[in-house]
């Protein structure tokens, strides 16, 4: 089933969404709208050409958990010879806009200005991260953003402009987390990229009760 959301500020139980995990559309890109979903493992995927803001919350998750990482040999390689150097919170707006024009040109494209907006907002708030990766400590080369809650990460979307730009993000990521106490990265969907670096698969049950540890 698939509802229709309102200006009330709330959403139904996901386990009432569609197989696939599409659960609502409409409503709104607010702050509070958007901490309450993914306190429930809830996302948006708005395709703002079309003006529609679909809600998704799949029960079979995939996600990374910082511990699991995963640094192929030719990686350490690269991390070793100390190109890069990367950075948390430092150009969060350069980051979500390099994110979208990835796809900007495509049929359901994503990452429109009201999208940037309601995250650059929950940037300000302390919600949304931002991971950059620089070369010569000046050229923004890659990076991700998400939002964190309690102690997860919720990714959101990356971008490379060097070969494994995206992967030396991820990885910094979640070596900080590990050292901060993170329990787990969402990915929201599985790619070939994120599974050769750890990603694996969990119950929507699983997800929520690392999601709501230490709550």
């Amino acid at each position: 089933m698939i509802f229709n959301l309102n200006e009330e500020i709330n959403f139904p139980n996901p386990r009432l969404g569609d197989p696939d995990g599409l659960l609502a559309i409409n409503g709104d890109l607010s702050t509070e709208r958007l901490l309450l979903a993914y306190s429930h493992g809830i996302f948006p995927w708005y395709s703002f050409r079309e003006g529609l803001i679909q809600w998704w919350c799949p029960m079979d998750r995939f996600v990374i958990f910082p511990s699991e990482i995963h640094v192929s040999h030719s990686m350490r390689t690269l991390l070793n010879k100390r190109k890069y150097k990367c950075s948390i919170n430092t150009a969060f707006e350069q980051v979500i806009e390099n994110c979208s024009k990835l796809r900007i040109d495509e049929k359901g494209a994503w990452l429109g200005p009201d999208m940037m907006e309601a995250y650059t907002r929950l940037h300000k708030q302390g919600y949304a991260v931002s991971v950059e990766v620089w070369e010569d400590e000046r050229e923004l080369v890659g990076g991700l953003y998400g939002v964190t809650l309690r102690q997860c990460f919720f990714g959101e979307s990356m971008f490379s402009q060097v070969p494994s730009g995206s992967k030396i993000a991820l990885i910094h990521l979640a070596h900080v987390m590990e050292a901060i106490g993170g329990v787990m990265i969402d990915c929201q969907f599985e790619t070939a990229h994120l599974k050769s670096m750890g990603g694996r698969h969990i119950t929507y049950d699983e997800y929520m009760r690392y999601i709501n540890i230490n709550r």
